[in-house]
């Protein structure tokens, strides 16, 4: 069953068509004023308006530039000491050594090493035995006397007896081991050449200086065969003796 259509009001009908004639009026208005705004050309153009600025070109600076000499490095001189300014000191003064980490027995484990036995002191004093040997303060003299050089002769080892005349040493507190060296000369001239003499601990003679006071001929050949002889002589072993000990070696020479 269809519906009917309805017919409109007269007052309907007025308000479509009241509509529809404002509308179209609307558009109308719209075209005519785009076409008479926007397709309008001005010719020739107007001219633009602006204001000038006149921008002055300011010129390149000059570069400054210093005159004088590089600077350079004072003459050093090797012989000049060094002064320092300051030193650099501690802040803190130990008053004990530093010690250092506890040893820890490391990756292998507490492992002892074998250390080889550690050679004794040899004692220089066992060596050559004295007659009175008891502590190191002792001096050393002979334990035993030759029969050969008993008291009286002048190349003995002994404290008794003349020596005028015949080679002597004199070394305070010290005495001759064996015989004391004869020059070795083929000079035919007499004197008497003292010779100046330094002696170690261990009895040997270091130096040798002929001419000392007391010698009573300048013949160098004589004083070059003391200076020989005498660096061979050998004296006892002391410890409480001096470092370096100074004495005398006369040599007495005869025409041949």
């Amino acid at each position: 069953m269809s519906k009917v259509p309805k017919n409109d009001t007269p007052q309907e009908a007025r308000a479509k068509v009241i509509g529809a004639g404002l509308t179209l009026a609307v558009h109308i208005a719209a075209m005519t004023v785009l076409f008479s705004s926007g397709f309008k050309v001005i010719y020739p153009p107007p001219a633009e308006l602006g204001i000038e600025v006149d921008l002055e070109m300011e010129p390149p600076r000059p570069i400054q530039v210093k005159s004088g000499h590089e600077p350079r490095v004072e003459n050093p001189n090797p012989e000049q000491e060094v002064k320092l300014v300051q030193r650099s000191e501690s802040a803190i003064k130990g008053s004990r050594a530093n010690t250092g980490a506890e040893a820890s027995s490391g990756e292998t484990g507490d492992v002892e090493h074998y250390e080889p036995p550690k050679p004794k002191p040899i004692d220089r004093r066992a060596l050559f035995p004295s007659a009175q040997n008891q502590n190191s303060e002792d001096p050393q003299v002979s334990k035993q006397i030759s029969e050969s050089l008993s008291a009286g002769h002048a190349q003995g080892n002994t404290k008794i007896g003349s020596t005028e005349g015949e080679p002597s040493a004199r070394l305070a507190g010290r005495s001759l081991m064996g015989n004391l060296p004869e020059p070795d000369y083929s000079v035919n001239a007499a004197g008497k050449v003292v010779v100046k003499i330094m002696v170690d601990q261990y009895g040997t003679v270091i130096d040798a200086s002929p001419g000392a006071p007391g010698t009573t001929v300048q013949n160098r050949t004589l004083w070059e065969a003391s200076k020989r002889a005498a660096l061979k002589a050998k004296f006892n072993l002391s410890s409480s003796a001096p470092a370096v000990q100074e004495g005398t070696i006369t040599y007495i020479f005869r025409l041949k």
